[in-house]
C-alpha cells in the first residue's frame, strides 16, 4: 500500500492511473513512489483542486522529475489561487535550482512568481530593491557553481528588465563576475545588454548592431576603455574584442580609429618582408584585418589572413581562408 492510498488525508481522492493505450510497445518502468503519486496529480487536476495538500503533493512529484512542467504549470496555479507566499516559494526553490541547475521549468516558474509578485510591489521602491538584492545574492551562488548557466543569465535579462535594474549596482556585480572570470562570454554579453538597452538613454528601436545617437559619448569612452583593458588581461579571450567592435558600432566609431591601439599586441619588421615577429592575439590580428581591409590596404590583410590559417588559429584555416576570397570580391 502506498503513501496516499495509506494516508487518511487522501480517502476523498479516487486516483487516475496511467494509460499507455492497450498493448502498448514500451511503456515506461516508472517507480510504484512516482505511478502512485501522479495518479492523484492526475485526480486533483481533473477536479480542478487548489489546496494546502496539492502543493505537499506537487513538491513530492517535482522531488521525484523536476522537468516535469505540468506539474510546475499546477503548482503556480495553486499558489496564485491560494494566494500563498510568493517569498516562501521563491526560498523552496532556491534549494531545488541549486540542486537541479540546468533544469528550465525551474526558471520559468520563477518568472512566474515575479510576474505575479510584481504588481503589489511596483510603487514600493524598497520591496523592489529587497526583491533585486536577494535575488542578486541567489544568482550568485548559481554562478559560483557554473558562471555560465544559460538559464539563469536569461533570467537575470529578463529580471533587470522587470525591476528596472539598469543602474550601478547590477553593473557593478557583472564587474565582479567579470574579474572572477574575464573569459566568460555570458557575463560580456549581460554586460552589453545592460548599458545599450537602458531606456533612459537607448534608442530601444536601435538592434544591437546598430548605430545609437541616444548613447551618451561618456559611456562610449567608457565602455571602449572597459574593452580595451580586458584584452591587456586575457589578449586570447574573444569576448572583449568583440564587445569593442559592438561598442564602436553603437557610437558610430569607425574600426580604423583603433588601428595604433591593436598594432600594440602584434610585431611587424620595418623591412621589405614586413615579417610578424610576434603576434600576442590572433583576436587583434583579425581586428587589425578588418581595419586594413576597410582601408583598402588588401595585401597587408591578406598576409594577415594567411598567416592567421596557417599559423595562429590553423583550425578555423577554412574561415580565413573565406575572409580571404571576401578580399578578393571586394578589391575588384
Amino acid at each position: 500500500m502506498g503513501y496516499y492510498e495509506s494516508n487518511p488525508e487522501w480517502d476523498d481522492v479516487v486516483p487516475i492511473a496511467q494509460f499507455d493505450g492497450e498493448g502498448a510497445l514500451a511503456a515506461i518502468a516508472y517507480t510504484e513512489e512516482y505511478s502512485e503519486a501522479m495518479s492523484y496529480l492526475r485526480a486533483v487536476i481533473a477536479s480542478k483542486e487548489y489546496s494546502i495538500r496539492v502543493l505537499n503533493l506537487t513538491a513530492h512529484v517535482i522531488s521525484l522529475n523536476p522537468a516535469h512542467y505540468t506539474v510546475w504549470l499546477y503548482r503556480a496555479s495553486t499558489i496564485f489561487r491560494l494566494n500563498a507566499s510568493i517569498a516562501s516559494e521563491l526560498d523552496w526553490l532556491s534549494d531545488i535550482a541549486l540542486t537541479n541547475q540546468k533544469n528550465y521549468q525551474i526558471w520559468h516558474h520563477r518568472q512566474l512568481l515575479i510576474d505575479h509578485l510584481f504588481p503589489s510591489i511596483a510603487k514600493d521602491l524598497s520591496a523592489i530593491q529587497k526583491l533585486s538584492q536577494s535575488e542578486t545574492e541567489f544568482m550568485e551562488k548559481m554562478f559560483d557553481e557554473d558562471g555560465k548557466n544559460y538559464h539563469v543569465w536569461s533570467y537575470r535579462q529578463y529580471l533587470v528588465q522587470k525591476l528596472n535594474l539598469f543602474n550601478h549596482a547590477e553593473l557593478s556585480s557583472i564587474e565582479s563576475l567579470l574579474e572572477k572570470d574575464i573569459r566568460n562570454n555570458s557575463a560580456w554579453s549581460h554586460r552589453f545588454f545592460l548599458v545599450f538597452s537602458n531606456p533612459e538613454y537607448a534608442n530601444l528601436r536601435s538592434a544591437a548592431t546598430e548605430h545609437d545617437p541616444q548613447i551618451p559619448l561618456s559611456i562610449i569612452e567608457r565602455e571602449i576603455k572597459f574593452a580595451k583593458e580586458a584584452t591587456y588581461q586575457a589578449p586570447q579571450n574573444q569576448s572583449p574584442w568583440n564587445y569593442l567592435r559592438g561598442v564602436l558600432r553603437k557610437g558610430n566609431r569607425a574600426i580604423t580609429t583603433e588601428e595604433e591601439w591593436a598594432t600594440r599586441f602584434i610585431n611587424i619588421s620595418r623591412d621589405e618582408t614586413a615579417t610578424y615577429t610576434f603576434v600576442a592575439s590572433s583576436h587583434a590580428l583579425d581586428f587589425l584585418v578588418d581595419i586594413w581591409s576597410e582601408k583598402g590596404e588588401v595585401g597587408k590583410a591578406d598576409k594577415a589572413l594567411t598567416l592567421l590559417g596557417e599559423k595562429y588559429d590553423p583550425i578555423r584555416k577554412n574561415y580565413w581562408e573565406w575572409k580571404r576570397l571576401g578580399l578578393s570580391t571586394n578589391s575588384r
